[in-house]
């Protein structure tokens, strides 16, 4: 309880700017996050519409996925140096592949024959994509979304790294200085918790509601 305590009057000294961090790292993210949205879920809809290059380019973007979030911020370093706009950059990509990936599969799972309905009704391709297509795959690209929220959060810790600042900042301190300043490392960890959680909850609710609207509940 002593270590809260001291973990929350360090958070509330105006001089450690919590709140100025705490912003640069929800900046952070929400931004990575609609960059990765505006790439992932249109590149997402326009590979579903070829099977053989979807295949390639999923499986592309999955071996991507799979690279530590920390040697992405390292590998951009030679080329986008330190600070805040790499570790957008990094963020994004980290955001992209869960997006693009969920949006192949939520086009690819509408029903044919809803498709071919909406032809015959005499659709266009925009308006069939914007009042059948989307709707019916927006649970699955609402799961997208949640994954991406979540990691991007949790990864935007690492920030700090190369100078991209956010909550990562009191973290790095607090194992920096040792044992007994340990309290600050939950200045920085207990928020990004939160945020993750919080994300996850808000996320999941918007998912179940709009796949509970599509069943009529």
């Amino acid at each position: 309880m002593d270590t809260i305590q001291k973990a929350l009057e360090y958070a509330l000294d105006t001089s450690n700017d919590f709140l100025g961090q705490a912003l640069t790292h929800l900046t952070l993210s929400a931004t990575a996050l609609l960059l990765g949205a505006f790439i992932g879920i249109p590149l997402g809809i326009w590979i579903s519409r070829y099977g053989a290059l979807a295949r390639v380019i999923v499986n592309a973007v999955g071996i991507v996925r799979v690279l530590p979030s920390i040697a992405v911020l390292f590998l951009l370093l030679p080329s986008q140096g330190i600070g805040f706009r790499p570790a957008v950059i990094a963020l994004t990509l980290l955001a992209v592949p869960p997006l693009l990936i969920n949006t192949d599969a939520g086009m690819r799972g509408v029903d044919r024959a809803v498709i071919e309905a909406g032809r015959g009704l005499g659709m266009s391709a925009w308006r069939l994509l914007r009042k059948v297509q989307l709707p019916l795959a927006m649970p699955v690209i609402l799961a997208g979304l949640r994954i991406a929220a979540v990691e991007v959060v949790a990864s935007a810790t690492l920030a700090t790294l190369i100078g991209g600042g956010g909550l990562g900042d009191f973290i790095s301190t607090g194992l920096a200085l040792g044992k007994s300043r340990y309290y600050i490392l939950l200045v920085g960890a207990i928020p990004v918790a939160l945020i993750a959680l919080f994300t996850e909850l808000g996320l999941g609710y918007l998912q179940r509601r709009v796949a509970a609207r599509q069943h009529g509940a």
